[in-house]
């Protein structure tokens, strides 16, 4: 019998995220100048950088190339970062092979066409509550939220609150 999300909650020691669409609403506001400007949740952010503090692995595949993006997410800690990957299989393999983690401990969120071959390849395939009917058929998990609205954060901190690793209102009130 095939394991419902909730049990495999429990078995993630890593996330792989796309970005548009995911961490961002899928807009691009383009400049004058060409300039293609996203814009991310601040909450995502904190989900994820708590996630690498508490030593959980974090990759990006993304078929995007923003430099910004690139940045923002250095910023939060992530080290593993793909980026022009329209066919994300390869990068996705290159990184679970490179750190030694199983696809069972692996939870994927994309939103489009090209996040369907990855998110076939791990334990739990997730996604925003606005990704292309197509990935919604084929995920465990779709979140409550859209992309771009915190629902990175979501599928982070079900991860987290599992594994007691979510901070509490005391350690909250330390900070």
């Amino acid at each position: 019998m095939e394991k419902n999300y909730k049990e495999i909650l429990k078995d993630i020691t890593t996330f792989v995220f796309d970005v548009d669409g995911v961490f961002t609403d899928g807009t691009l506001l383009v400049t004058t100048s060409g300039e293609m400007l996203r814009q991310m949740n601040v909450r995502d952010g904190y989900a994820l950088k708590t996630a690498i503090d508490k030593g959980y692995n974090v990759c990006i595949i993304t078929a995007g190339s923003n430099e910004g993006v690139r940045e923002r997410l250095k910023g939060l800690g992530v080290n593993h970062i793909y980026m022009g990957a329209h066919y994300k299989v390869a990068p996705l393999e290159e990184y679970l092979r490179g750190q030694d983690i199983d696809p069972d401990n692996v939870l994927y969120m994309g939103d489009d066409l090209p996040d369907i071959p990855p998110l076939q390849k791990v334990a739990l395939p997730t996604c925003p509550q606005n990704a292309v009917q197509e990935v919604k058929a084929i995920c465990k998990y779709v979140s409550h939220k859209n992309g771009g609205n915190g629902c990175v954060r979501d599928v982070i901190e079900q991860v987290l609150k599992v594994k007691g690793h979510w901070y509490s209102p005391i350690e909250t009130q330390k900070v």
